[in-house]
């Protein structure tokens, strides 16, 4: 079988300015100034503002002559009714664009604010591709972690509690204006966290290579992320300290995310996002359990290209395609549990019970439209049930 090339087309290809490295953080504030910041709303987590980073961040905000306000309220898989209460920060302090320092949550969360700044309305209401026509206030996010590829994506991804589940919303808009990544703040991040972010590179990696939207640009930036990532993940776990291994993970969530956004994802993230507003697990965890069977789903189609992706880890390529890919979830899984990811959803909090209502979540969520194999209901509550 030989992976047939993207169909020919007009290509776009959307990422923000990025400004990466070592000390990268210094220039953050400069940034948020070169882009007519005034009264930046500075939204975080209480985890990050309890960081060196955040202070560092405040006194280089100070230093160009800006006045920010703060809103640190955000909570992993971020709520609707947190980015109400950040935005309604916003609009009582004047302020006039957002930095976002902190993992992808908080970036999620302060694209939530920009997009109700500019068009009004609950932030529930815009699910779906699109919906925020008009154009956003000015974003410079800083990730803190190596994982979401949220800083350079178009998704925001924000949990809905009434329903228990999270909605998608996706528009180029969303794009922040400048990322700025610097490795050094991943060696104050928990060793599990670091597990979970890079499992979702991962996820980002093997997605958008199958995506039907994929592109050659994509093809590239996702096989050499997944490379880096096999690498270099279990180094950081293992030792988050470890220089090399941090740049590497640096580099591989941006260019796993400049991959996934231009390409789209699967039915991995379209079955991980109501998993994550149920039962408030995380992302990452979550995509690590479901990845390996929906790789074996979707091999059906598209073998041929989870070849190329067990050849860009070292991975034999030896036997039919289907065989290889079988082998590829069989990695997956190992490289999971050698990180301290779970084995199944049901550690996660996932019952059969929740299979149903899980299904019809998943099915109508944005990522399911660019998986290269179409389920149905039926078939995705069997691949829950597979993972429990």
């Amino acid at each position: 079988m030989t992976r047939s090339s993207p169909s020919p087309r007009v290509v776009k290809f959307h990422a923000p300015e990025m400004i990466i490295g070592e000390g990268a953080l210094a220039e953050a504030a400069l940034a948020a100034s070169r882009l007519g910041m005034r009264r930046p709303l500075l939204v975080s987590d209480a985890r990050v503002a309890a960081t060196a980073w955040f202070d560092e961040l405040i006194t280089r905000i100070a230093a160009v002559g800006l006045h920010a306000k703060h809103f640190t309220g955000v909570s992993p898989n971020p709520r609707a009714g947190e980015i109400t209460a950040a935005f309604e920060t916003y609009t009582h302090a004047g302020c006039d664009g957002i930095i976002a320092l902190g993992g992808g949550s908080v970036i999620d969360a302060a694209k939530g604010v920009a997009i109700i700044a500019s068009n009004g309305g609950h932030i529930l209401e815009y699910e779906g591709i699109d919906r925020a026509s008009k154009p956003l206030p000015p974003v410079v996010a800083i990730p803190t972690t190596a994982g979401s590829g949220s800083d350079v994506s178009q998704f925001c991804i924000v949990n809905d509690p009434a329903r228990a589940t999270k909605i998608t919303i996706i528009g180029r808009g969303l794009v922040p204006d400048v990322t700025v990544v610097d490795p050094r703040v991943l060696a104050t991040v928990p060793s599990d966290v670091t597990a979970q972010c890079g499992m979702d590179v991962l996820t980002h990696c093997i997605e958008a290579y199958v995506s039907i939207a994929r592109s050659r640009m994509t093809d590239n930036l996702a096989l050499q992320s997944i490379s880096t990532t096999w690498r270099n993940l279990e180094r950081l776990v293992d030792e988050p300290s470890d220089p090399q291994a941090s740049v590497a993970m640096a580099y591989a969530s941006l260019e796993a995310g400049m991959a996934f956004t231009n390409a789209i994802l699967g039915a991995a993230h379209a079955m991980s996002h109501p998993v994550g507003g149920r039962c408030d697990a995380p992302h990452g965890a979550i995509n690590s359990v479901l990845l390996p069977h929906v790789i074996r789903y979707n091999a059906h189609v598209c073998a041929d290209g989870f070849v190329d992706l067990a050849g860009a880890i070292g991975i034999a390529t030896d036997g039919s395609p289907m065989t290889v890919a079988d082998r590829l979830a069989d990695e997956v899984a190992k490289f999971a549990a050698r990180i301290g990811m779970p084995s199944s959803l049901t550690p996660l909090g996932v019952q059969k019970s929740d299979v149903t209502t899980l299904s019809v979540h998943a099915l109508a969520d944005s990522c399911m439209t660019t998986n290269p194999r179409q389920p149905d209901q039926d078939t995705v509550a069997g691949l829950y049930l597979d993972a429990l």
